[in-house]
């Protein structure tokens, strides 16, 4: 398993343009958010059934995917897991509010298509391709990525 630094390093060759960078800053948590909408959207009958002795936070395929993705973060560093558990919490909290508002499902889909619209365009900035065509991994380490570099810029 590589270190978080060889992650960070290896993801940041890819992502040098001013402009791209700030693609990655808006468009990677808006793809973040929509998975989590689109997870939020499929129907949890099974998870109801299954869980609800256990607790009603586990109801919905959102919080499971945490569950599964903090296994991948806890490798890389404690800190960083928690980071991104407080990121997803903050996910699932905005699509419960979304969905009060919008339709989850369609609204998910707009942001996914848009933000991953950006991506490429960020990409074609700097000329290089995503990281994740690479390792599909970086597809989780982008998102914390953006929350260390918007961490360190406090």
């Amino acid at each position: 398993m590589k270190s978080a630094k060889e992650w960070f390093n290896e993801y940041a060759d890819s992502h040098q343009n001013p402009a791209n960078k700030m693609i990655h800053y808006i468009c990677v948590p808006m793809i973040f958010f929509s998975i989590y909408g689109l997870l939020m959207c499929i129907p949890s009958s099974f998870l109801e059934n299954t869980f609800e002795l256990y607790n009603p936070l586990l109801e919905n395929w959102a919080a499971i995917a945490t569950i599964g993705i903090s296994v991948f973060y806890i490798r890389i560093g404690f800190w960083y897991c928690i980071q991104m558990l407080v990121f997803s919490l903050l996910a699932i909290v905005g699509n419960y509010w979304l969905g009060n508002h919008l339709n989850l499902l369609y609204s998910s889909l707009l942001i996914f298509i848009v933000a991953w619209i950006g991506q490429f365009y960020g990409h074609h900035l700097e000329g290089k391709k995503p990281s994740f065509i690479k390792d599909i991994q970086f597809l989780l380490i982008g998102p914390l990525w953006v929350v260390k570099k918007l961490n360190s810029k406090k």
